[in-house]
């Protein structure tokens, strides 16, 4: 399998991970941030991809159980070993070219090229030190090794690739030459701060996309709750007990907050009377979203039951009204995601607010003295 083949798998591979990685990575940058950067996703999501085509590269090819040879040697402790390699391999050779055909020179060459994104990663992003860049590229180069060494982590009873340190010292120095190399190109890039601060700026309004993560968080966060009601109390009215808690007297002693909206730094504003308004903003939401659209559906099954409806007519009806109420929750969902205020907002006088400067004053005073 050559180097382009595992990669291609890394390809294949980055969409599920992400996915995994979407919905931690969305929670984390609205608690931080109040806000999701685009720059910053490209970064992260690429890096990403990086780490994984480099793990790839180094456990691919799998070869099978019963070829490996038991006998083979599985370290390599002597530094620098490869520049012998190198003068061997290229001492018959007639000129340049032929030497960096050597495989010994591209397996060295390879492994720095290989690095060199970590340190660039490390230092622009992560803004590391030298000193934290070579110990990072250290370790994952040492963690790479040690992968190799197990066997991938004794699947296999013997290891199929070498643990070689110079293997070690030449990630390592991949990593330095990165670290340097992204110096150049920090000078057109805007930095972490500027990245940081343009995140905090936006995250003083609230979007359509933290309202939405807000809900399901709070959904999340109550269905939990309820259950820990229940396995307490187990009482038939606990889901009802439940939501009151949540979504209205937790709200009211947090200052319009529910544990959700605490952890995406935003809360939901009222003029006065919160505790009434928070209940009536309740009972609006479940007969708005659950009473009558599914209301409307139950009085279809029993007009179809007791009015000896056609199986024409019923399936006509069926299929119009699964559709609307699709088309209803679409509608309701593209409102929240372009920021309207939806009715029972609006008759209520009720607002998102971001407490994004509340919460990180701090740190959003670092990122205005940036500006």
């Amino acid at each position: 399998m050559s180097y382009l083949e595992a990669i291609k798998i890394a390809l294949v591979t980055f969409p599920f991970l992400a996915l995994l990685f979407t919905t931690p990575f969305i929670l984390w940058q609205y608690h931080k941030y109040g806000s999701i950067n685009k720059l910053r996703v490209l970064i992260i999501y690429s890096f990403i991809l990086y780490i994984i085509c480099v793990y790839f590269l180094a456990i691919f090819p799998l070869p099978d159980r019963d070829s490996i040879d038991m006998s083979a040697p599985v370290t390599q402790l002597i530094p620098f070993s490869f520049i012998g390699d190198i003068i061997d391999e290229s001492s018959n050779m007639e000129n340049i070219r032929m030497v960096f055909a050597n495989s010994s020179v591209y397996t060295v060459l390879f492994n720095i090229l290989m690095f060199i994104p970590f340190g660039m990663y490390l230092r622009y992003y992560f803004k590391n030190s030298l000193k934290k860049t070579v110990l990072f590229s250290f370790i994952f180069s040492l963690f790479l090794e040690v992968t190799q060494l197990t066997g991938l982590y004794f699947i296999y009873p013997h290891p199929y690739r070498l643990f070689d340190v110079d293997d070690l010292v030449i990630n390592t120095l991949g990593g330095i030459i990165g670290y340097f190399v992204m110096g150049i190109f920090m000078r057109f890039l805007p930095s972490r701060d500027n990245i940081d601060s343009k995140s905090f700026e936006e995250g003083k309004k609230v979007s359509g996309l933290r309202r939405v993560t807000r809900f399901c968080l709070d959904i999340f966060l109550w269905f939990i709750f309820t259950c820990i009601l229940t396995f307490i109390f187990d009482t038939e009215y606990t889901s009802y007990i439940s939501l009151v808690i949540y979504y209205v007297i937790i709200p009211f002693v947090f200052n319009g907050q529910t544990f959700g909206s605490k952890f995406l730094n935003m809360r939901l504003d009222f003029p006065n009377k919160k505790l009434f308004r928070l209940f009536l903003r309740l009972i609006l939401i479940i007969l708005y979203y659950l009473v009558i659209p599914f209301g409307i559906g139950a009085l279809y099954m029993f007009c179809s039951k007791n009015f000896g409806l056609s199986d024409i007519l019923t399936f006509v009806l069926g299929a119009i009204y699964v559709l609307s109420l699709g088309i209803f929750y679409l509608v309701n969902a593209t409102n929240i995601f372009k920021r309207k205020i939806l009715f029972y907002d609006r008759i209520l006088d009720g607002e998102y607010v971001s407490t994004i400067g509340e919460e990180n004053c701090d740190d959003l005073q670092k990122c205005d003295k940036n500006e």
